[in-house]
Order: C-alpha cells, then sequence, then structure tokens
C-alpha cells in the first residue's frame, strides 16, 4: 500500500505539488492521471525519493522509500526506460541491479523470460528499439517480485500485442494482491486496465474514486429512443411527464430515466422502437470535463490562411495572424 499524506513539491515560486493525499491499495490497478504540468510525474518522483518534498510524506506499506531494505524487493517502478547502461546487455543491467538488491541471479532469466526479452538478453540496451526498452523496464520493475508496482506510460513504444501483455500483466498482478499504481495519458488504454482513479491538476487533488463513480460524476448519461412513430413517442412520454430532446433521425434523447422504464412505457403503448440504448461519456470526456479548468498548456488552432509550419526564429505572429507573407512582410522577409 501507498499513502501520501500533504505531499507538496515547491520550485521557488512554482508550487509543483500542493497538499496531495491520497492511497493506493493493494488488490486493484489504481489509475493516475492529470494534464501534461499536473505534477505526475514530481509526484511519482517523491514516492521513490528522488526528489525531495517541500511537505508531506510518503509510506511505502508503512515506511519511508529510504527506510525499505532492498527496496526493489517492495517496490519496483518503471519511471523512465531510457534510465539504463546503453553499453550494457539486457541481462548484465538486470543482474547489476539483483546483485544491488540482494536478489538471486535465476530471477534475471525469469523477468527476461516474462517480457519477451530472452532472445536479446545479451544484446547492448543501446540498439533496442522504444518497445523493447519498455520491455526492459517493465523486466527492472519485477525484478524483486515486489508487492507494490508502478508504472509511468507503461505502453509507451508497444506494438498492439505488447500492449494487450502489459494489460494483462497489470491485471494479473493485481489479481495476485498486489498494489498497482499506473499513469498514462492513453484514456482508452486506461478505460480497459484501471479499477480506480487518482486525477491531479495543477498539482491539486481533483478526485480519488472508482472508475464507473467518476464517469458517473464527471460525465452526461442519458437514453436515447428512436423510432418510426416520433411524433407519437414524444407525446407518451410528454404524458408521462418525460421530457425528451429531438436529435434527429427519429431519435430522441432523454436524461434521468432508467432505459428499463422507457422500454416497458413504449410496449405498453404499443410502440415500435428501433433503438434504445443507454449512453454514457467516454473516460476520455469525463476527464476532458473535469480538468479543463486545470489544463496548464494550452494549444490553439493556427488562424485561418496560415502553412501549419512552425513559427520562425525571431518570434512569433500575434494571434489573430498566420505564419504566412503578412508576417513575413512586417519581418522584412
Amino acid at each position: 500500500m501507498i499513502e501520501v499524506v500533504g505531499l507538496t513539491k515547491r520550485y521557488g515560486e512554482k508550487t509543483a505539488v500542493d497538499q496531495l493525499t491520497f492511497a493506493v491499495r493493494p488488490g486493484m490497478i489504481t489509475g493516475f492521471l492529470g494534464p501534461n504540468g499536473a505534477g505526475k510525474s514530481t509526484t511519482m518522483r517523491m514516492m521513490l525519493d528522488l526528489d525531495n518534498p517541500t511537505a508531506g510524506t510518503v509510506r511505502i506499506d508503512g515506511r519511508h522509500y529510504r527506510q525499505l531494505h532492498n527496496p526493489l524487493t517492495s517496490i519496483g517502478a518503471l519511471l523512465d526506460a531510457k534510465a539504463t547502461h546503453g553499453g550494457r546487455s539486457a541481462y548484465h543491467h538486470l543482474l547489476c541491479l539483483a546483485q544491488s538488491n540482494g536478489i538471486p541471479r535465476r530471477r534475471v532469466d525469469e523477468v527476461l523470460e516474462t517480457v519477451g526479452l530472452t532472445s536479446v538478453a545479451k544484446k547492448r540496451s543501446k540498439g533496442f528499439s522504444l518497445g523493447m526498452g519498455q520491455r526492459l523496464g517493465i523486466a527492472a520493475a519485477l525484478l524483486g517480485d515486489p508487492v507494490i508496482l508502478m508504472f509511468d506510460e507503461p505502453v509507451n513504444g508497444l506494438d498492439p500485442e505488447g500492449i494487450h501483455w502489459i494489460r494483462t500483466l497489470m491485471k494479473s498482478l493485481a489479481a495476485q494482491g498486489r498494489t498497482v499504481f499506473v499513469s498514462s495519458h492513453l484514456m482508452s488504454e486506461m478505460a480497459l486496465t484501471a479499477d480506480h482513479l487518482v486525477v491531479i491538476g495543477r498539482g491539486k487533488l481533483l478526485a480519488d474514486t472508482s472508475m464507473s463513480d467518476f464517469i458517473r460524476d464527471n460525465s452526461r448519461s442519458y437514453v436515447r429512443m428512436r423510432s418510426p412513430e416520433v411524433e407519437r413517442l414524444r407525446d407518451v412520454l410528454h404524458e408521462a411527464g418525460i421530457t425528451a430532446v429531438t436529435v434527429g433521425n427519429g431519435a430522441l434523447e432523454i436524461d434521468g430515466v432508467e432505459a428499463a422504464r422507457l422500454g416497458e412505457l413504449a410496449a405498453r403503448q404499443g410502440l415500435v422502437l428501433h433503438e434504445l440504448s443507454p449512453q454514457q461519456a467516454s473516460l476520455e470526456e469525463a476527464f476532458m470535463r473535469l480538468t479543463a479548468g486545470s489544463v496548464e498548456y494550452h494549444a490553439h488552432a493556427e488562424a485561418e490562411g496560415a502553412t501549419g509550419a512552425a513559427p520562425p526564429p525571431g518570434g512569433a505572429p500575434p494571434p489573430e495572424a498566420g505564419w504566412g507573407a503578412d508576417w513575413r512582410r512586417k519581418k522584412g522577409a
């Protein structure tokens, strides 16, 4: 279990992490979400004592990371898959970690087999592709057979087979009763993987809740009904005190009423339905709605007539201008 209490990190006047308090519990996958610059990486680095907090504490099964004896046997982490000595082979990179943490040599072969790198175990890691490097980082996290695992962008660089593999692996680890904490920007993947969510924005805690509750609380849920007798359907709903919004193609949208009740109502009136479907926002839509006011770095569409190229050296044009001829004339180009 990971316990974060009042965690704060300031860099001068900039507060990167602001009074975070949450717990990552065993037996489930906890997703860690937030916009760019929200403080996710800083928080994970403080969990591993790679950065010192300005205030607050992090406990790993009741102890600070620095108090752990052979820490890789308690918590394994993938924060940066490139953090390897490029001149070492995959095998010797893992062997060095194993020997420094009292882990048996045989464990190196086991994790190489787990991540699918046995055939390239003796190759230097500097020649690895992004996906192979990611697998090596995951092998390092698994090396000590820890009860707690942290993954930052674990599917980065993996092909579809690799993404399915890491998703299955994390679910298996959680099913064994381990604590799994994973940060990712891929909302579709997180929706398939996480059971619980911790969401931050501008360093502050925005949500600490189950996946289902997060989507329910931060999105609109409704029922779509479609009938060839749309006018009669609307009248039947109105008589029952139910408000429906017309959305075209013979479809109506109804908020706050269960699909089962609507279907039973239509059946009693002998109405033909071509569609009766509950609709709920995706995790991405719910996330965007919750964090809309916490996004620090906004991208803006270029003005009409822009070329799409990056701004030239020497400064950017005013917001109303593109990167085209008008700007070049102003610069004397």
